[in-house]
């Protein structure tokens, strides 16, 4: 927070924020979005009535890849036959903290001594998942004092590296933008397909720009999203509906503020529910119906506006807007015969309460 927060934004906004910066990182998406298709197919292929099981992990496994050769230029496996065991570890410490978080926040400290088995289990996988980072982190600083200029500033730890940021502050950040990554496109890919196959109408007409704005059959390095309105109406809407954090809560430390008719005093924590307020009817007629609207303009804006904005949203972005489109393009997705409705539940997050299972059906 504070001078350190604000510098390591500074450096991180241009690389990140900015729309160009993000469409610069389009090839490496695009090649890992290919894997993913390939790997959809595989999992499909396997089962009598094409359907792929848990469609969440696999976009888990996605999201995770395409973060990781954006800052490491490098790929983990993720989407290969047989994902690698410290990957698949890395996975399992990012499932077993968000779901310990809301446990450990309102554990009192002094249940902690008398059930340190929670406390223990977080720690242990905040520690993997740091040591996961460092490791790549470390081996790619390696690759570019061995290689040298041949390799330089391909991705986002060379850039962070070339600024000279505190190693402490580059193992840190990464590792944040690894575990952000992994579920906003993991639960936003899940839920829009969810709702996609649950509106054939809708995907029908979403199929039918995306082959207007892009062709059968390519495989863009980008996206010109001025010509797939719907598509981005689609992704609004999802998060609308599944905002990825349900809620978030900020404290104005150091003055009071006026919002509106309401005084709120310094050091007053505000909480803010946006499934809630998402989902008010005063805002959003049939508010829990899914409605994408490209000229909406009530849509949420999930990953938050302002200096404090989500730094990965640019990144966040493409991978969404890629992936749904390689994905429409090549399939016609259709929800599970006889499949029960799935609902969202919170595990810190807003994650799907089971298994999202759909069939993909090639065009």
């Amino acid at each position: 927070e504070g001078q350190e927060w604000q510098r390591l934004r500074r450096l991180l906004a241009p690389l990140l924020l900015r729309p160009r910066a993000a469409q610069g990182y389009s090839a490496q998406v695009s090649a890992v979005v290919g894997d993913l298709l390939r790997r959809l197919r595989r999992q499909r292929d396997r089962h009598p009535r094409q359907l792929v099981p848990d469609v969440a992990t696999e976009f888990y496994k996605f999201g995770l890849e395409g973060i990781s050769s954006v800052l490491f230029a490098s790929r983990l496996g993720c989407l290969e036959p047989e994902v690698p065991q410290d990957t698949a570890a890395f996975i399992q410490a990012i499932n077993t903290m968000f779901l310990l978080t809301l446990l450990t926040m309102a554990m009192p400290k002094a249940l902690h001594r008398l059930c340190p088995k929670p406390w223990q289990t977080f720690c242990e996988a905040w520690d993997l998942m740091f040591a996961f980072a460092k490791g790549h982190v470390d081996r790619r600083v390696a690759a570019v004092a061995k290689q040298g200029t041949a390799v330089w500033q391909q991705c986002l730890t060379d850039r962070l590296a070339q600024e000279k940021v505190p190693m402490k502050l580059i193992y840190g950040n990464v590792t944040e933008l690894l575990l952000a990554g992994v579920d906003t496109i993991s639960c936003t890919l899940s839920w829009s397909l969810y709702e996609l196959a649950q509106h054939p109408g809708v995907q029908e007409a979403l199929h039918q720009e995306l082959v207007t704005a892009l062709g059968t059959g390519c495989g863009p390095s980008g996206i010109d999203l001025g010509k797939v309105p719907l598509l981005r109406a689609v992704v609004k809407e999802t998060l609308r509906l599944y905002p990825v954090i349900p809620a978030n809560a900020r404290v104005i430390p150091d003055r009071d503020i006026r919002v509106g008719d309401y005084l709120v005093p310094r050091q007053t924590l505000i909480t803010l529910c946006h499934y809630a307020a998402s989902r008010d009817s005063r805002h959003f007629p049939a508010p829990d119906a899914f409605r994408p609207e490209p000229t909406d303009p009530r849509a949420p804006s999930p990953f938050g506006v302002g200096k404090r904005s989500c730094v990965g949203r640019r990144l966040a972005e493409l991978e969404v807007y890629q992936a749904l489109a390689q994905i429409l393009l090549r399939f016609e997705v259709r929800p599970e015969p006889g499949g029960a409705r799935v609902r969202p539940m919170t595990r810190t997050l807003l994650v799907p309460e089971g298994a999202i299972n759909l069939r993909f059906l090639d065009r």
